[in-house]
């Protein structure tokens, strides 16, 4: 066993915590204040009550309302331009993982000269390595899906070359999160289940992998048996506090799944979806392709041990088969009303499949490696063909 660990951000989970925000220690004195550019936090209070809170911490702050669904270059890029001609020496992200996400590399390019696609590795980008350290950045985390809040990747969209691409470091990690299962009450059920099936699939696809080991397994497992226990609760009744709470632990965790392991081509065929469908929910993309890219593993006896104990996880305490985990799957989606979603939905359609499945391979062609065994170009074509039907 080896393994290295550092994973710096402090964390205040709970409900309510969001009031305790002045007295934490803080990395700044003028932040930029990020958030996405719907209404949900101005509307349930969330931007209100931050802004209070860094008015009684003696903060100052720019509001940034612009960061979309799947974040583009260009948001980040103006993002950055306003922090700079403001004077933001930390930024905080309120909102989901999209608003996390695009924090990060807004905090990268505050303090780098040149294109973010400079500093990416992947695809198009130059892959050079940045200059000076970003800003530091504090989350304030408004869903439980992504687990941004809680390790140090994000994932930026090209749409001038249709790359939705990772970015990351350990510099980006948040020096401070705020999980307020509060601030989460507000979600409605379909993206609470979007959001869920993220965390579990960061967590399933983290203990199939490759780079899989006894740490991220820790996590994976305890991060699937909470969305397994809590999620389709918190669909049906999002006033129930307790499965909040369990959803927004599993988010944090299946952070940390990716901080100690890593994922697979799950990952990498859903982000080139959403690169040319941008109205495409990620959560959504990967439910769509889940059950077809899980089976592709489980029909080649890949890591039979594992799908089983998987299974057992997700609630099925009597599994015994590999296929069992892709039952155990299929009725968390129905329990959850997202079994139906169909990639025609977003305007996808069977002729791009190749399109698709090179662009997950350009793109982020690195998370193929973590597949526990072979996926060829044209496995992924049938892995999009499956999950059309």
């Amino acid at each position: 066993m080896s393994f290295n660990t550092f994973v710096p951000t402090r964390i205040v989970f709970g409900s309510g915590r969001l009031a305790k925000l002045h007295k934490q220690p803080l990395p700044g004195k003028k932040a930029l204040l990020a958030i996405s550019d719907g209404k949900s936090v101005r509307s349930n209070g969330s931007l209100a009550r931050t802004e209070e809170q860094l008015k009684l911490a003696g903060v100052e702050f720019s509001l940034f309302a612009k960061i979309n669904a799947n974040p583009t270059k260009t948001v980040v890029m103006e993002g950055a331009q306003v922090a700079r001609e403001n004077g933001c020496d930390f930024i905080v992200a309120l909102g989901g993982g999209s608003v996390m996400d695009a924090a990060k590399a807004i905090a990268m390019m505050a303090t780098n000269d040149g294109d973010l696609w400079n500093y990416v590795a992947g695809g198009t980008g130059k892959g050079q390595p940045l200059t000076n350290k970003p800003l530091s950045i504090v989350c304030i985390s408004t869903t439980a899906g992504t687990g941004s809040e809680s390790d140090q990747w994000g994932v930026v969209t090209n749409e001038d070359t249709n790359e939705k691409i990772g970015i990351g470091g350990d510099d980006l990690f948040p020096a401070l999160s705020i999980i307020d299962p509060e601030l989460m009450v507000s979600i409605p059920p379909k993206f609470t289940a979007y959001q869920g099936f993220d965390a579990l699939l960061h967590s399933t696809e983290g203990y199939i992998s490759a780079l899989a080991n006894d740490m991220s397994d820790m996590y994976a497992l305890t991060a699937i048996e909470s969305v397994g226990k809590y999620l389709a609760r918190a669909v049906k009744d999002g006033n129930d506090m307790e499965a909040r709470e369990g959803m927004a632990f599993a988010s944090m965790i299946s952070g940390y799944v990716l901080t100690f392991g890593g994922l697979t081509a799950e990952h990498s065929l859903e982000h080139a979806m959403s690169a040319y469908h941008h109205d495409l929910p990620h959560g959504a993309g990967l439910i769509m392709i889940s059950k077809a890219f899980h089976e592709f593993f489980v029909e080649r006896h890949a890591c039979d041990e594992r799908f089983v104990r998987m299974a057992q996880a997700l609630g099925m305490k009597d599994a015994s088969q590999p296929q069992d985990f892709i039952t155990a799957l299929v009725k968390l989606q129905e329990d959850c009303s997202v079994a139906e979603l169909k990639m025609s939905d977003y305007g996808i359609v069977p002729d791009d499949f190749d399109k698709l499945a090179r662009n997950a391979r350009e793109s982020m062609g690195f998370l193929f490696g973590g597949n526990p065994c072979e996926m060829t170009h044209e496995d992924c074509i049938e892995v999009y063909k499956k999950s059309y039907l």
